[in-house]
């Protein structure tokens, strides 16, 4: 994964930088507002008066406030079933975000925001017999397990915390994007490169408290989302730029390698979009396990025109599956695409650099 931590230097800005700039994301974004830091050189304003919470006035910091919530909640939801099967992003950073639980400090945390913001509510049933019951309609759907939403001693966050924080920072910096469901898969591997990496130049704390691998994935993931954002704006899907151009470009490209498949799959009424469109805006992250999806992308990342070879890749992985495709019905096909069988991830790569040495 060294390509990703050289990828950083693409930016141009020293570590100073990074940690001044992220801070003051910090500071600007994990506020709430009408409540200050002192020791910042802040005061805290009575809102009452001229803004508070019932103020409609589109320029209402509690108007920015309660819209920032419906992206936290998306957010939260999905960064707490980040890669289910590995425990490592429910466990507890041994480099917590001091700036953000220090007791001393008034930021609230995300954390606190989203327990405060969903409302406990009640369903009550009445019976032919008259009899009531009361019942929690978020417990009958188990729409919040038990196991999910652990909640950790204070001074204490989980990893899927430090990219839930991420990903708010983003999306309060970029909103014209904002959130997508499915960045989350984005950064996840991103993030767990570096907060595992046995180097401590990448996960330590520095001077400021704010520990590197936060900014690292932060201005990591900026810069990926940078080349790979057109594909989670859905005004664009349809422009050259957009998913479904590129989801076409994978059928184009193994129309020219392989004509029997391409047009078996078009006998079918398979369509692109039916697997690629997660294949190609989620970079396979969904399709094989996480240190398998870090070696794919340690090669994308690597190339020096990653996205085409994306697309290579995707179309190596539709050729070593062709004997099984070719015999396979609809209902098999599709299976087999939305579930691929093959997992050693060097076979598909060395089968893409085929594809790209023969073009």
């Amino acid at each position: 994964a060294l390509s990703w931590k050289v990828s950083r230097i693409v930016l141009n800005i020293s570590l100073a930088t990074y940690r001044e700039v992220y801070t003051q994301f910090l500071k600007e974004m994990i506020i709430q507002p009408g409540i200050a830091k002192a020791n910042l050189g802040l005061s805290r304003e009575d809102v009452t008066m001229e803004d508070h919470p019932l103020n409609p006035n589109p320029e209402s910091r509690w108007n920015t406030y309660f819209k920032d919530n419906e992206i936290l909640l998306q957010i939260d939801k999905d960064v707490r079933r980040l890669y289910p099967d590995m425990a490592f992003f429910q466990r507890p950073t041994d480099y917590p975000c001091q700036l953000i639980l220090d007791p001393q400090n008034d930021y609230e945390t995300l954390r606190r925001r989203v327990e405060q913001t969903t409302l406990k509510a009640q369903t009550v049933n009445r019976n032919r017999s008259g009899v009531t019951n009361v019942s929690s309609p978020g417990k009958s759907l188990n729409l919040y397990p038990s196991n999910e939403y652990e909640v950790l001693p204070n001074g204490s966050e989980a990893h899927w915390e430090v990219v839930e924080r991420i990903l708010f920072i983003y999306a309060k910096l970029n909103p014209g994007i904002a959130y997508v469901q499915g960045m989350n898969e984005i950064v996840g591997p991103i993030y767990y490169t570096f907060a595992t990496d046995p180097n401590s130049q990448w996960k330590g704390r520095s001077k400021s408290t704010i520990v590197l691998t936060f900014y690292y994935t932060f201005f990591c993931f900026t810069n990926l989302m940078s080349e790979n954002r057109d594909n989670f704006i859905k005004s664009l899907d349809d422009s050259q730029c957009g998913i479904t151009y590129k989801m076409e470009s994978v059928y184009s490209m193994l129309k020219e390698k392989d004509q029997e498949l391409y047009f078996k799959l078009l006998e079918q009424n398979i369509k692109p979009q039916y697997f690629t469109f997660r294949w190609l805006t989620l970079l396979l992250s969904q399709e094989f396990l996480l240190p398998d999806v870090i070696r794919i992308w340690d090669t994308l990342f690597s190339d020096q025109d990653r996205f085409h070879f994306l697309i290579l890749v995707c179309c190596a992985m539709l050729i070593l599956i062709r004997e099984n495709l070719l015999a396979g019905d609809f209902t098999v096909n599709m299976r087999l695409l939305q579930d691929y069988p093959i997992s050693d991830v060097h076979t598909i790569l060395t089968k893409a650099k085929e594809l790209q040495d023969n073009s």
